[in-house]
């Protein structure tokens, strides 16, 4: 190695041995004490430092202070206020806004002359405030380090000043030991750190330059100083393009530089980190180059190839210093300085196949994460199902999104033309366990729901009956039956539901199915949490229905163990935990959603019963079917379908209702419906989830759901009713009927062209005809809606024919060629509601089964049930990520209409 270098440099440089960056005896003043990012990493070095930071400064906040745990940090409105405090400090740190650094730094050296060092942390600090800056400190004799960097630290001192270097736990990465850090990043100069901690290297003094175009304390000062302190032997360089610092510096002492972003050579323009304009002679390669004739090297040392000498190595990747640096100290007779503490190979803390099973080869293994982030992985792996950070959550949703092209939503991944093709009972599960699930699962939630639709006797029919003889809209009687299944119907089965999970916790059971008799936990506490004093036949009829089915799980097995009567609420507990066990072992739900999980379901069984008329609800029994045969022999899809009409429906009718409601589960949180619900639990609190009252969260639904938002397939019922009055048809599925659809919109279109010239006449609004045309799919030639032709295509398929539905593509062609549409209008998704549905009806109205009233009623219905499903994942979604109150409007977006 060369003797230090003692050379003076053209200007001034107050710090001649690393040594001096950061001692003990420094003292701090940091500027914007109390902002977002010096509040949070000031503490931790001011402990660290043994309570180096003297005062800061916040005008206006004069008398308050920053806790840390060496004590409080007092601030004052300026420096000169702290000074005259008594206050001492020869470093300034600065967190201040760009437009104001400049000012602060001439603040500090304005008014204290024992100043010597400056750490300026902030970035996109403008170039003419950086001149004057860098101008104020020569001629004061201060030494200034950034802008845009994390300040510094010296490992033997245990000393950091300015910024995070280290982190929340400065020891974990910087040990005491021989190698200097310079790094343009801030946050690599500790990975860098830590790498060589676990080579056996530790370090002396960390310096994280910054990457602004002026870099005051840059690679030249670093290599003096260097230089002349004993207690480095090597350094590491850690240089992105920009600058030409690397080339003057003079470095007597071996380095290994990492270089980096010859990608950044295409670009055009300068950006930002790299503070470098394409095309320059400072680029990545250049500095390569520079190296090279420093250091005596031909290559780029990896570990396949080697290339170093005595005094040093060049690297493209950071995880190759180490053993780069190892090499180099050796070729100098030098060893680590402690033993090796590990390996920079890949070691996965947490790991998830995503259910694929993988050769070994192929299949990286989870390690043991250091203190003390083992110990919080531990702790996270027994916590139960997913928790989910607090945001607001007004237009957002961590459940549904829309595509704003297509106006295709998607729920927990799954398109509603997904969901279309899906039975009702999987996309009961999509929307409460965020998948779709498999055959049990399907068992599960059926009998789950439908056990809750036969209402005879009870409080919810009777206000739901109310509600319906005063005249009130489908969603209105249905809000009436779910107002009474409040909290107190749900504390059993809450209870019941938290001791299983906990009980089950415990015992490391992972699968709800397929487990032994000998493995399933025994219950010591108090028997009536999951027994009654005498036999529920309601209970004992959901528990036969599971076995008639052959669903194994695991917790219909534990309840059948125990030594009573099942009661109902442990029963639907033991089918709620049945069901979402498997997605919070993925945790894919958080514990919250799992304990909700019984009152949605009583919730969606109350709403689809109270949905029939009174007569529907017979004892034991619903729309003339047992509970028994309910539970056993139908399907839920089926159950819903018979509320709706009155009647089982046929294979091809439960098609098309389930794929009605696939489409209709939900429209993205934007939706009248999906507010209405988040803001009944944003009134709530969604951060206190005792108080979110799930059956008045589903009301905020139903409100928000009206005869134009939810309701509107009622008046595409009409409007079909009405073009096919005389038409004598008989069979809607059948096509030769004999029935011109041509002549029928064509005398539908002259219908409504006079009343449009009537109505434009009278200067009046025209109504538009129902499911025809749509705000976004609009304006081409031929227009269509994406969710139409997706059902259109998908009934062809199944070779099926629909008159109704066929008629409303007859009749957007007609307007067009008759000039009352400038374009072919789409045919909208409420079009495709009205027709399946009255599809599904026609033979009941031909014979007088039904009236025009049921049909109008039904379509508003059918749109409740899978939209109830939808908004409770909103609902759900809300209570475990929204804010309290983050539904409002701004009052700067409020307006006085006179």
């Amino acid at each position: 190695m060369r003797s230090p270098a003692m050379t003076p440099f053209k200007y001034y440089v107050g710090i001649t041995s690393l040594a001096q960056v950061a001692t003990r005896e420094d003292r701090a003043c940091v500027l914007n004490i109390l902002g977002g990012e010096s509040s949070d990493v000031t503490p931790v070095g001011h402990a660290w430092s043994g309570g180096n930071v003297v005062f800061g400064t916040s005008p206006g906040r004069r008398g308050q202070s920053l806790v840390t745990d060496f004590g409080e940090v007092p601030v004052y409105n300026n420096v000169l206020e702290g000074l005259e405090a008594g206050h001492r400090f020869n470093c300034g740190v600065v967190y201040l806004p760009p437009s104001a650094a400049r000012d602060g730094v001439a603040e500090l050296i304005r008014v204290n002359p024992d100043l010597r060092k400056v750490f300026i942390i902030t970035e996109k600090i403008a170039v003419h405030d950086a001149r004057e800056i860098r101008a104020m400190g020569q001629q004061n004799g201060i030494d200034i380090f950034g802008a845009n960097c994390l300040g510094v630290a010296d490992s033997w001192n245990r000393v950091r000043i300015g910024g995070g270097l280290g982190g929340d736990r400065p020891d974990d990465s910087l040990r005491k030991g021989s190698i200097a850090i310079l790094s343009n990043s801030g946050g690599f100069t500790t990975t860098i750190a830590q790498y060589l901690r676990m080579a056996g290297w530790g370090t002396t003094t960390l310096i994280s330059s910054g990457k602004d175009v002026y870099i005051h304390f840059a690679a030249p000062e670093f290599a003096f100083a260097l230089a002349n302190d004993a207690r480095s032997k090597a350094a590491v360089l850690y240089a992105e393009p920009g600058g030409y610092y690397e080339r003057d510096a003079d470095f007597t002492k071996p380095v290994v530089a990492c270089i980096v972003g010859r990608w950044k050579s295409r670009l055009t323009r300068a950006v930002g980190h790299a503070g470098a304009l394409a095309g320059g002679s400072d680029d990545a390669s250049t500095k390569e180059r520079w190296f090279m004739e420093k250091l005596g090297v031909d290559a780029i040392y990896t570990p396949g190839n080697p290339v170093f000498s005595p005094r040093g190595a060049i690297v493209t990747n950071i995880a190759h210093i180490a053993q780069a640096l190892t090499d180099v100290m050796r070729a100098n007779g030098v060893r680590p300085d402690f033993d090796p503490e590990g390996t920079t190979e890949l070691k996965p803390w947490f790991a998830s196949n995503a259910a694929l099973s993988l050769p070994a080869e192929l299949d990286l293994q989870t390690v043991r994460a250091m203190a003390p982030y083992g110990e919080q992985i531990e702790a996270l792996e027994r916590r139960i199902g997913a928790s989910f950070p607090r945001e607001p959550l007004k237009d957002a949703s961590g459940a549904s999104s829309m595509d704003a092209k297509t106006q295709v939503t998607s729920l927990f991944g799954y398109t509603m033309l997904q969901a279309a093709q899906l039975p009702f009972e999987s996309n009961a599960c999509l929307a409460l366990l965020h998948e779709p699930g498999g055959v049990r699962d399907r068992a599960l939630m059926h009998v789950g729901i439908a056990a809750h639709v036969a209402l005879h006797g009870s409080a919810a029919l009777a206000a739901a009956e109310a509600a319906r003889v005063s005249g009130n809209s489908p969603n209105t009687v249905m809000a009436a039956a779910v107002s009474v299944i409040g909290p107190a119907c749900q504390v059993r089965a809450r209870r019941a539901m938290a001791a299983m999970i906990d009980l089950f916790t415990q015992a490391g059971i992972r699968s709800a199915f397929d487990v032994s008799m000998s493995d399933i936990p025994t219950w010591t506490g108090d028997a009536d949490v999951f027994c009654a004093p005498t036999q529920d036949p309601i209970a004992e009829c959901m528990l036969r229905a599971l076995d008639s089915q052959g669903v194994d799980s695991a917790f219909v097995c534990f309840l059948r163990a125990q030594n009573g009567f099942p009661s109902r609420d442990a029963a639907l507990a033991s089918i709620a935990c049945s069901l979402c066990w498997g997605p919070l072992m993925r945790k894919r739900i958080s514990r919250l959603t799992a304990e909700s999980l019984p009152w949605w379901l009583q919730l969606a069984g109350t709403a689809i019963g109270a949905s029939a008329p009174a007569e529907a609800h017979g004892p034991g029994s619903f729309r003339g079917a047992s509970m028994e045969e309910l539970l056993q022999q139908w399907s839920l899809g089926e159950v819903a379908f018979a509320a709706l009409v009155g009647e089982r429906p046929r294979a091809d009718d439960l098609f098309a209702f389930e794929a009605l409601t696939g489409l209709l589960l939900s429209n993205g949180p934007g939706a009248i419906s999906a507010q209405g619900a988040k803001g009944a639990v944003s009134a709530d609190g969604p951060d206190d989830p005792a108080h979110v009252q799930l059956n008045k969260c589903v009301i905020g639904f139903l409100t928000h759901s009206g005869y134009t938002h939810g309701g509107n397939g009622y008046e595409g019922i009409e409007f079909l009713i009405d073009s096919f009055a005389g038409a004598a048809l008989d069979d809607p599925a059948h096509r030769g009927q004999g029935i011109d659809l041509g002549a029928l919109a064509a005398r539908r279109v002259a219908q409504y062209a006079a009343y449009k010239s009537r109505r434009k006449d009278e200067g009046e609004e025209t109504r538009k005809i129902p499911g025809v045309n749509h705000p976004v799919f609009k304006d081409k030639p031929v227009n269509v809606d994406p969710r139409e032709v997706f059902i259109h295509e998908l009934f062809e398929r199944r070779g099926e024919y629909n008159v109704f539905h066929e008629y409303y593509r007859v009749l957007v062609r007609r307007l067009f060629e008759e000039g009352v549409s400038r374009n072919v209008y789409c045919v909208n998704i409420d079009a495709v509601i009205a027709s399946l549905l009255l599809k599904m009806l026609w033979r009941g109205l031909r014979d007088g089964f039904h009236d025009k009233h049921l049909a109008e009623t039904a379509a508003f219905t059918v749109f409740l049930y899978p939209r109830l499903l939808g908004c409770a994942a909103e609902i759900d979604d809300h209570m475990n990520r929204g804010r309290s109150m983050d539904t409002r409007t701004p009052a700067s977006q409020c307006r006085f209409v006179a």
